[in-house]
């Protein structure tokens, strides 16, 4: 059973994606919070997998994503928004976000997603994946990327490529014949070495270095 908190200003939003969610028997929505509630239903309930918006009255998503990633073990976040600038992309993968949902994500894909990033993947919206990709490519991370990648070992460049693929953590383990723990210390060691918060960067680096399809 995945464990969900929905964090959002508006008590319509919240109660439509656990309305939404709750139709999945391997979803469970233990609570739904506003800003200034957030960070003390987290700790309560301990969440597996939190849905954050980012743009609150009281308290903005990237403080409250800040807080969480500070947590000892913290819960996978992926930000909501209606929104889909590319300054709040980047911050809010640069403060480990895993994923970046706009709220018109289509109801049918939700519990499909949420899955996802509870097994490890990355979640991006097209929307979101154009800007994060062209805010990317616009930083100059080129020249560093070949020697980013420099850094890995032979294994670490193996998973790092299955996650830019999409592949969750328990299929990565599959292909790599690895635990899942393993997995786990590789993807932190590789966002360690790339000096990266998320997994969607450690996927562009790699993507600019050639070790995948740029298509």
């Amino acid at each position: 059973m995945i464990r969900i908190i929905v964090i959002d200003d508006e008590a319509l939003v919240r109660s439509g994606f656990e309305l939404i969610l709750h139709k999945d028997p391997d979803i469970d929505v233990v609570a739904t919070a506003d800003d200034v509630s957030a960070l003390a239903e987290i700790d309560r309930h301990r969440p597996d997998v939190v849905l954050l918006d980012i743009r609150m009255p009281h308290i903005d998503g990237l403080t409250i994503l800040r807080e969480i990633r500070q947590r000892e073990q913290p819960p996978i976040v992926a930000v909501l928004t209606t929104f889909d600038s590319d300054e709040y992309v980047m911050q809010a993968l640069q403060l480990g976000a895993a994923g970046f949902l706009l709220k018109d994500t289509d109801p049918r894909q939700l519990a499909t997603l949420v899955k996802t990033l509870a097994a490890g993947g990355v979640v991006l919206s097209p929307r979101v994946a154009r800007s994060v990709i062209t805010g990317f490519a616009a930083s100059g991370a080129d020249a560093r990327a070949v020697d980013a990648i420099a850094q890995l070992t032979e294994r670490e460049r193996q998973v790092l490529v299955l996650a830019a693929r999409g592949r969750s953590n328990p299929e990565i383990a599959e292909s790599v014949h690895i635990s899942v723990g393993t997995v786990k210390d590789d993807i932190s060691a590789i966002l360690a070495k790339l000096a990266v918060g998320s997994r969607v960067e450690a996927a562009l680096i790699a993507q600019r270095a050639g070790l995948i399809d740029a298509s």
